[in-house]
């Protein structure tokens, strides 16, 4: 099966929920914690959860990595905010 691309505004709205997700853990998380927390505030506002949700949050951290960073190197599954969404 092949997956179509994000549309940016939907990874910048994951990219949102990371960051919100990401402030109210402190700042930084590990990358499990963080898509498990964007699930459960999807479920919460009554979104659906679908299996790709994993990767699509995962490129939306890096799609906006003006917001996010691996305080850990780039290896690492530690995930932080550097900058809030305006």
């Amino acid at each position: 099966m092949t997956q179509t691309p994000a549309k940016p505004g939907f990874l910048e709205s994951l990219a949102r929920d990371v960051a919100m997700v990401l402030k109210s853990l402190g700042g930084s998380a590990h990358q499990d914690t963080v898509i498990d927390c964007v699930a459960a505030l999807k479920r919460t506002r009554g979104e659906p959860v679908t299996q790709d949700l994993r990767q699509a949050v995962v490129e939306a951290f890096e799609a906006f990595s003006e917001w996010f960073t691996r305080p850990f190197g780039d290896g690492s599954k530690r995930w932080a905010l550097i900058a809030e969404p305006a």
